[in-house]
């Protein structure tokens, strides 16, 4: 997974795709009416949505907009817009699978907004199923840890309930089942952990190596697709090489 993980490091790093804070605030807000929908508006009791209501205040999203969001979702608000959460799957070039978790109020121009970034970037949609398999979900909460702790912390991790972790470029990944994600993140929030990122995620089972020509057209067409107003998330299975994520990372 190193490859696909210096990717979403890096994105993190360069604040790619959602660098514009009007497309920002849509999907944050998209994210937060489909999970409190979904689970009701106790932050306490439904997970997705607390994580959702932070990754919106730690991008300075305004609490009233917020709590709009959290009354549209559990039925507060009549007028609120009927969002449909779709999986859309597809290959990039080189042949790497690509996954796109969309919140759409209108599938049909959803779609065809899609299949054209992939048709434009080299890749091409594929059949429901088709690639959707090669993924899992998992809890992934990323920690900003010296390397003298490294070890350290991961062993708490394991402790926790953690079912793996990986370090890379200062950070540490931990991953765990969506159902001890949880608790897992709660140990090192009490502990004073400093948390990069707490969320749900689509982690590929294997990753496919590119090569360098590949691998650029494939990072470019990720940032076209993140760029649709539609689309809440982005996830492959691509191993790139450290040449395509250096040029990646200074454009």
């Amino acid at each position: 997974m190193s490859g696909h993980s210096k990717w979403s490091t890096i994105k993190r790093a360069k604040g790619a795709a959602d660098a514009r804070r009007g497309q920002l605030f849509t999907k944050l807000t998209r994210e937060i009416i489909v999970a409190s929908r979904r689970g009701g508006a106790d932050l306490e009791l439904n997970a997705h949505l607390r994580l959702s209501v932070q990754r919106a205040r730690e991008n300075n999203m305004p609490w009233d907009n917020i709590q709009r969001a959290i009354k549209k979702g559990s039925g507060g608000d009549s007028g609120q817009d009927q969002m449909d959460e779709v999986i859309y799957e597809g290959y990039g070039p080189g042949g790497a699978a690509i996954l796109l978790r969309v919140l759409t109020d209108n599938r049909n121009r959803t779609v065809a907004e899609i299949r054209n970034t992939f048709t434009r970037g080299g890749g091409s949609m594929a059949s429901a199923g088709a690639v959707s398999w090669m993924f899992e979900q998992k809890g992934v909460i990323v920690l900003r840890v010296p390397p003298e702790q490294v070890e350290e912390v991961a062993l708490h991790a394991i402790d926790a309930g953690a079912e793996e972790f990986k370090q890379e470029d200062g950070l540490l990944e931990i991953y765990t089942a969506p159902g001890n994600f949880e608790q897992v993140r709660r140990t090192f929030e009490k502990g004073g952990v400093q948390t990069e990122s707490a969320e749900f995620s689509l982690v590929p089972k294997s990753t496919v190596p590119l090569d360098t020509k590949a691998a650029e057209s494939t990072l470019r067409l990720l940032d076209r697709l993140e760029e649709l107003d539609d689309v809440q998330k982005v996830f492959t299975n691509a191993d790139f090489p450290d040449e395509a994520l250096e040029r990646y990372s200074q454009e």
